[in-house]
């Protein structure tokens, strides 16, 4: 595929109104997860878990879903890919490429790097074959006294650098992901020091490696404070501010997007925080070169694993909660949410036509 190609799908992937499911669990997370509901973890339940998502109508909210490997090459139980199920609707599908985290020698303690880089061209072009369109690498930072260090900062901008070229090498878009990790007691300031300072560091590094940002979307994590931290906790206004104020600093105008994780809030949270940002986009200065959307995990699916582990009969109706989550994330990408949210008492009566049979204590964490 053809950077300008590339271009177009980085667009598309980042399209106002609309954003990413993360369905890239592997399968020692996803079956945590499916343990934790009572359910097994073999390839069978991990499949129909993800013929329901990825068979639901989510093409109006949903551009593109990321993909673990198993999923990328398996189908419905009447024999249609998944990947097929996903273009039909306009949905592209997309792979995670990294092989996990790593501890980082000559780091602090808790650092890591990410493996994966040494079959990746190879991967990637077998992927785009299968018919993938993008692809993400997630490293991690972690805020601690005295740290991050300088290594773990430039060693994992470096590496996602290097995954980012090798995928538009292969025909595939790439979203680099360097998150900030909630854990310890640090405060939102110092979250969006932090944060600034890790941003600065990849976009050097991808312009260093002569990656096309124009062909690149970025999946940051919100500025927050961390889960220990004995401040009050910010409104979503402060992280809106503390965000856009971060992005503002570091990122150049030519990345088309910017898809938020939702690490560390709850469904809620994740969403007002969206809107949030996204309001207060349109309505300061200088305003915003980059779409601000979502590239969500449990804030699209904890729910709806938990609806379903407790009456998988009920299959439509799950469907029907994904919808709402990623409408409801859908809006507030455009500052447009108004609520309520699908996961409190009011979303099930308020906000969506023909919900059937959900009763709110049924998801509630």
């Amino acid at each position: 595929m053809s950077l300008s190609n590339l271009e177009i799908v980085a667009r598309y992937l980042a399209a106002p109104g609309k954003g990413i499911l993360a369905a890239d669990e592997s399968t020692g997370t996803i079956g945590k997860r499916l343990e934790k509901m009572g359910l097994k973890n073999d390839e069978e339940t991990r499949r129909s878990y993800r013929e329901l998502l990825l068979t639901s109508a989510i093409g109006g909210s949903i551009s593109g879903v990321i993909l673990f490997k198993e999923t990328l090459y398996q189908s419905t139980e009447s024999g249609k890919t998944f990947v097929k199920c996903l273009v039909d609707q306009g949905v592209y599908p997309g792979i995670k490429v990294d092989e996990g985290l790593q501890p980082l020698e000559g780091g602090l303690e808790g650092e890591t790097w990410t493996k994966g880089l040494e079959n990746l061209a190879a991967m990637c072009a077998e992927y785009a074959k299968v018919g993938a369109k993008f692809a993400k690498w997630r490293a991690t930072i972690k805020i601690q006294p005295g740290g991050p260090s300088e290594k773990a900062i430039l060693q994992n901008a470096d590496e996602l650098a290097q995954y980012a070229k090798i995928c538009q090498g292969a025909g595939l878009v790439p979203i680099v992901e360097p998150e900030i990790l909630i854990d310890g007691d640090h405060t939102i300031g110092r979250s969006q020091e932090v944060t600034e300072k890790v941003l600065a560091a990849t976009m050097a590094a991808l312009w260093r490696h002569g990656v096309q940002l124009e062909a690149c979307l970025l999946k940051p994590q919100m500025v927050l404070p961390g889960a220990e931290c004995s401040d009050p906790k910010p409104s979503a206004e402060d992280i809106a501010k503390h965000t856009l104020t971060a992005l503002r600093r570091t990122i150049p105008p030519a990345l088309p997007g910017v898809m938020f994780l939702s690490g560390g809030q709850t469904e809620e949270e994740a969403t007002v925080n969206l809107d949030a940002i996204n309001r207060m986009a349109r309505t300061t200065e200088p305003g915003c070169p980059w779409s601000l959307s979502f590239s969500f995990g449990r804030a699209l699916q904890h729910s709806v694993l938990k609806f379903w582990s407790s009456d998988q009969s009920k299959g439509l109706d799950v469907q029907q909660l994904l919808m709402s989550l990623a409408r409801a994330n859908g809006l507030a990408s455009r500052g447009q949410y108004t609520g309520p949210h699908p996961t409190s008492a009011e979303g099930s009566a308020s906000l969506y036509e023909g919900f059937r049979g959900w009763r709110a204590d049924q998801i509630t964490s």
